[in-house]
């Protein structure tokens, strides 16, 4: 932005706003600006022998206008009529490659201009590099030619992207994807006068539905279902396209390891109107190469029959998926426990496998005494099984061999155990291009990658050995204290050859090569520059603190560069949240994050306004634990009022913020969080929430991890409602809200709602409805206006509050 239109538009801003005047886009303050705005560093994706390197530059953020261009709104989608595609994607906007050994970079050429690339895929011996365009007509597939760095449009037909994205390497130079059977002009037209009302219907059958949004509403809504996610699966081999099969509703392909047969899910009628397009009936088969039919695998229903309650399934077949180790070998997953966990059996779930030519019935392979999740498949002796309990945050890891059949436990953890979490076993191509587990020492050890490793002193990513023999692990690579470096990419399991992403405090992520060979050896491969100027001289660091009943607590504070208590005082605060259960404390009261990681700005984050003279404590801890046998949510209020008041006293206490002068603020969860701390207490001069749900009986069947229902505990969802409670909210309160909020749960009804009943109330309350905003804000105008209008409330209300007796709870 030059500084001449940034002084012109900043001429243009009104003061003294009502509620109820119309507000033209506003601008923050220049650094704030330059802040969203600028051009974040570029994403990478390296060869397997980490020899050539593609850097995507990516898009800034979109304007509005790209926003309010045509949207259809149905079955859980956003589709753009015009072209087959959906309509809020993400976009790379430039392409580069570097050769690492050699360190030179060539630009791609032949790439169409302007660019709107997907994500690039290398085919399977890493020669080409395969990536989609979209353009407001249509999309089309280019593909890079490493060696020679020229990138060709290789699809006749326009494709379709609606239900599926992916474009695969069916060799070095063929490819798989889904293209368009008729022009978006043939879409059908909306009727001048409908057939008759809508009518739904249920005989007895219960269907607890969840709060999804842009389902299918009308008979209309289905006939554009239909004709918009209706796609043909074609083979492209060196630019000629060849139909597979005929055209449906495709839902996922994917092919078997040998690379003879395909498992295909298709959609089919009737639609429904209470789950998006993924929970539709479908039907599961195999079909070989050409689309000829061999087996149905199931068909399935509607999810609208799936019983509300974590871990509770359908009582159907599930999960279908290939083994990597074997060349066409189909596998899923059956309930043993008729789909609902609580029933008491030994067995929740079996799984089983069929291998080609798929005549008969499954084999049994093995059992699992939670709720199965998934298999990671390594030779004819190793695979993974993982099973586990949402409600009861357990997992379990259990060595299965494929041979003999035996089944092993390897550990159990507690999902929000943080600093025994093992990480991600390493994996490499088998001789079918899949990723298997990689082994070591002659199969008795695998390789985790940790690429997070929490610890006491924060996270510090680690590379380490797991021995399937004696069940322990062993760090053999972690990260150095003051660095955030963690592994990408294990190039050589054997000798040892790392990618990783280090960064610290003050250093942008960069990119390397370890060679374990060579100890201490640490090779740049990219030399990314600071995109945010602005921030040096910010200071960051992770403060730790304890909550009246015992529990530890963590946050980021940011301070302002130049700062200093003795002489500057104290600092008006915004704290910025999100609330997480825990059924342990001690769980609750591990170390997360790390101040070693560089500063990066999106357009959701509180750190902004550190340039306009505000300490910021972000991901200030707000863990809701279970206690005394109770459940996390049964004091849901009583926890965050205490979390609140230990991040102030201790802020207060370092003297760097004033415990007169500060806001609390969070996005989605963090905005109920914010409310309900509103309405319960007067800790705060002023509260900012973007995106919340305030009244949880319009989420009857559950909401974030709370799974008991509205009728089976009423008072529950009373008290947890700031709705409930919108006469005591007299903090002003500035709500956020986008127009065309697409999350489950976080109907904008919420944030409409709520601001009436505190201005009924003669609550101070401002409400913010950005334009053709989703769930999370993309528009550039509006991420900008957003900024202004969050600065000046706080600014008003928090900076230059008057002055007031010491806070106490209770309204």
């Amino acid at each position: 932005m030059t500084k001449k239109l940034y002084l012109y538009l900043l001429l243009l801003l009104p003061y003294g706003i009502k509620a109820q005047d119309a507000v033209s886009y506003q601008m923050p303050p220049k650094e704030m600006a330059d802040l969203l705005l600028a051009k974040p560093t570029p994403g990478v994706s390296i060869d397997s022998r980490a020899e050539w390197m593609l850097l995507s530059d990516r898009n800034s953020y979109p304007s509005v206008e790209e926003l309010a261009r045509p949207e259809l709104r149905i079955a859980g989608l956003r589709i753009n009529p015009n072209n087959f595609a959906l309509s809020r994607q993400n976009f790379i906007s430039g392409f580069t490659l570097k050769n690492i050994k050699t360190g030179q970079s060539f630009p791609v050429v032949g790439l169409p201009s302007p660019l709107f690339a997907g994500i690039p895929v290398w085919n399977t011996n890493e020669t080409k590099i395969a990536f989609t365009q979209t353009t407001a007509k249509g999309v089309d597939i280019y593909v890079i030619d490493v060696a020679t760095h020229k990138a060709t449009k290789m699809n006749k037909r326009s494709l379709n992207t609606v239900l599926n994205s992916r474009v695969t390497w069916t060799d070095a130079n063929t490819l798989q994807y889904y293209v368009a059977t008729a022009p978006a002009s043939a879409a059908p037209a909306k009727p001048a006068m409908p057939k008759g009302p809508v009518v739904q219907q249920n005989l007895g059958k219960a269907a607890p539905s969840a709060t999804y949004e842009d389902l299918i509403k009308s008979p209309y809504d289905e006939q554009l279902f239909e004709f918009y996610a209706t796609s043909q699966l074609v083979r492209n081999k060196n630019g000629l396209e060849t139909a597979i099969g005929k055209p449906q509703i495709y839902s996922d392909v994917t092919l078997s390891p040998d690379k003879k047969y395909m498992l295909v899910r298709t959609l089919h009628k009737p639609f429904s109107y209470l789950v998006t397009a993924g929970g539709f009936p479908s039907k599961v088969e195999i079909e070989d190469v050409n689309g000829k039919a061999i087996k149905t695998l199931a068909n399935l229903p509607s999810a609208e029959g799936r019983p509300s309650g974590y871990d509770n399934v359908q009582n159907i077949p599930r999960s279908f998926d290939w083994r990597d180790d074997e060349p066409a070998t189909i596998t899923w997953a059956m309930p043993l426990d008729s789909g609902m966990i609580r029933k008491k059996v030994d067995y929740h779930d079996a799984v089983y496998a069929l291998n080609a030519p798929f005549s008969g019935e499954g084999k049994e392979l093995f059992k699992t005494q939670m709720r199965y999740r998934g298999v990671q498949w390594g030779n004819a002796t190793v695979a993974l099984i993982s099973e586990g309990l949402r409600s009861k945050q357990q997992s379990r890891v259990s060595r299965f061999n494929p041979t003999s059949g035996t089944v092993e436990k390897l550990y159990d953890r507690n999902e929000t155990d943080a600093y025994n979490a093992l990480g991600f076993p390493v994996t490499q191509k088998n001789k079918y291009d899949r990723d298997v587990i990689a082994t070591t020492d002659n199969g008795k050890e695998l390789l985790y990658n940790n690429p997070v490793g929490a610890s006491p002193k924060g996270d510090l990513p680690f590379l380490a050995k797991y021995n399937l023999e004696t069940k322990k692990s062993e760090i053999i690579w972690r990260c150095e204290e003051g660095f955030f470096e963690s592994v990408v990419d294990v190039v050589n399991p054997t000798k040892l050859v790392i990618i990783t992403r280090r960064e610290s405090k003050t250093e942008v992520p960069n990119y390397f090569i370890r060679d374990f060979s060579r100890p201490g050896s640490l090779t740049a491969i990219t030399k990314f520059a600071n995109p945010y100027p602005q921030l040096v001289g910010v200071s960051k660091q992770k403060i730790k603190y304890k909550r009246a009943d015992g529990i530890d607590l963590t946050a980021d504070l940011y301070l302002p560069k130049g700062y200093n208590k003795d002489k500057d005082g104290p600092l008006p605060v915004l704290i910025w949240a999100y609330p997480r259960e825990f059924n342990s404390a001690n769980d609750a009261a591990q170390v997360r994050g790390s101040e070693n990681r560089f500063t990066t700005i999106g357009g959701g984050s509180p750190v902004y306004f550190v340039t306009n003279g505000y300490a910021i404590l972000d991901n200030a801890e707000m863990p809701i634990v279970a206690k005394e046998g109770k459940k996390p949510n049964d004091t849901f209020v009583e926890q965050l009022q205490l979390n609140a008041e230990a991040a102030i006293n201790k802020l207060a206490e370092m003297g760097v913020g004033d415990r007169n002068r500060i806001a609390v603020g969070g996005h989605s969860y963090g905005a109920f969080m914010t409310a309900n701390l509103l309405a319960h207490t007067n800790l705060f001069k002023a509260g900012i929430a973007e995106s919340g749900a305030y009244n949880r009986t319009l989420t009857p069947f559950g909401f974030q991890n709370e799974e008991r229902t509205y009728w089976d505990d009423p008072k529950l969802y009373y008290d947890m409602s700031p709705f409930s409670f919108a006469n005591k909210i007299k903090t002003p309160l500035l709500l956020i809200h986008g127009d065309a909020d697409d999350n489950p749960g976080t109907f904008p009804i919420n944030s409409e709602r709520l601001f009436n009943a505190i201005k009924g109330f003669g609550g101070t309350v401002r409400f913010v409805f950005l334009p053709y905003e989703a769930h999370g804000y993309r528009g550039r105008e509006n991420l900008l206006h957003k900024l202004w209008e969050i600065n000046k409330w706080m600014d008003t209300y928090v900076k230059n509050a008057k002055p007031a007796a010491p806070a106490s709870t209770g309204n």
